[in-house]
């Protein structure tokens, strides 16, 4: 039997994919916190605001291009555009310890946004597809953890810096990425029946999906009102999200008077390890409640969010290490049980022909906000203070908060089983009707 026909390969594939989450988020976290380390060589980065768009360029460019990736990822295979993904951004991380010139910089960190872009929409739908309802919160949520170590990784990039160099720093994660892309080639595999991988699965398929238009797909994803209400909380949560990821290290270096090579380290393991206990908490508690209550993942999702809005505050408004601390583990786990649910709850309204596009959007949309608050919070950072900023931002999540309780009303827990439960339902009509 191949690999990818055993019972456990499914755990296989997210595996594989939680070591590419992993490097996905590292790769573009540690320049964040190697930035007084680049500045010693390339003055520019000293500016804050020249620093904040450096990171937003990035963002711009994902958020541009992640609906389009998350169409291709519909109709292709999605095992190439990881791999490729990951080749191309490993590539750019090596390429960046060359850089001597700020606009160096810009430009390999805009193709980095175009290469990465392409990965998360394909990972979370063949994730997704594997895991068709049991298992599927936690799957996802787990696949999510790669990111959050990721993230963690990525802070300790002012230490390693500082003891090695930021040049070596990028040429040896790079290729490690590069090498890693290579052994995907053997081990990851498309889910049957999908894309490219359908014309040969096709006799063992009994009813292959019938293929749609981009145009078709977009008609029925915007006519959807539920999808706009999850693209709206999904793109409110990654206000704070991206003012975590790129920020937080530098609020705690600044509220707690601490060096970056502590300050780094400190902020992205805070988030990283409550987010993983968030998410193996968010996770089973939503896989177990859906099949109580069809909203239990919404349920599970609301109730991070709401985590979220008060440990902003907490954050943004703290001087002390400890109290930092704890209002950064509790946002963490808010964010890992909010996390861990967003592609099944999508699945809940969405089917999987048109997920990874839909998906795309979503993350699009988070990643723009996230550009314009990674930018905006540049330039005020010295009028209004980065701590204020933070505790505003739980504003907005009170808003998604109730739209997301009062809105959602899911008929079940995979669109492609109520459709198929329709069919078959206006099949046995079709057939009285005759009948009679």
């Amino acid at each position: 039997m191949k690999l990818q026909e055993k019972k456990f390969y499914p755990w296989v594939v997210v595996g594989l994919l939680w070591v590419v989450a992993l490097l996905n988020y590292m790769d573009r976290q540690m320049l964040s916190t190697m930035q007084m380390n680049i500045a010693n060589d390339i003055q520019a980065l000293k500016n804050a605001e020249a620093f904040g768009a450096l990171m937003a360029i990035f963002l711009w460019v994902y958020g541009f291009f992640s609906p389009f990736s998350g169409a291709v990822a519909d109709r292709v295979s999605r095992k190439w555009l990881i791999v490729g993904s990951l080749g191309v951004w490993s590539a750019v991380t090596y390429l960046m310890g060359y850089c001597n010139d700020f606009s160096q910089l810009m430009w390999l960190r805009g193709i980095m946004g175009i290469s990465e872009a392409l990965y998360i929409p394909s990972a979370l739908s063949l994730i997704a597809d594997f895991f068709t309802g049991k298992g599927r919160s936690l799957a996802i949520g787990m696949h999510m953890t790669g990111l959050y170590c990721g993230q963690a990784l990525g802070g300790f990039g002012a230490m390693v810096a500082t003891n090695w160099s930021w040049q070596a720093t990028f040429h040896w994660f790079g290729i490690i990425g590069v090498a890693y892309a290579v052994v995907l080639i053997f081990l990851l595999y498309e889910k049957a029946g999908h894309g490219e991988s359908k014309k040969a699965d096709a006799a063992a398929t009994s009813a292959p999906k019938s293929k749609e238009s981009v145009i078709q797909s977009l008609a029925v994803v915007f006519s959807n009102v539920a999808f706009w209400v999850i693209l709206f909380f999904f793109a409110s949560s990654s206000i704070p999200g991206w003012a975590t990821k790129n920020w937080l290290p530098t609020l705690f270096k600044d509220n707690l008077n601490m060096g970056m090579e502590w300050a780094g380290p400190m902020a992205t393991l805070t988030i990283a390890v409550s987010s993983f206990i968030g998410v193996m908490l968010g996770g089973p508690l939503s896989d177990k409640w859906v099949k109580k209550n069809v909203k239990g993942r919404i349920y599970t999702s609301a109730i991070g969010l709401g985590m979220m809005i008060p440990s902003l505050v907490l954050i943004g408004l703290a001087h002390n290490a400890v109290l930092s601390v704890l209002a950064g583990l509790l946002f963490g786990i808010g964010y890992g049980m909010f996390d861990a649910n967003n592609m099944p709850i999508l699945c809940q309204f969405v089917s999987s022909r048109q997920r990874a596009m839909a998906y795309g959007f979503m993350n699009s949309l988070g990643v723009i906000m996230g550009a314009v608050t990674t930018q905006v919070l540049g330039g005020l950072s010295e009028s209004l203070g980065l701590g204020k900023c933070f505790a505003l931002m739980g504003v907005i999540l009170v808003i998604a908060l109730a739209l997301q309780l009062i809105v959602l009303k899911p008929k079940s827990d995979d669109k492609d089983e109520e459709e198929s439960s329709e069919q078959v339902k206006a099949e046995n009509l079709a057939a009285d009707t005759i009948e009679v």
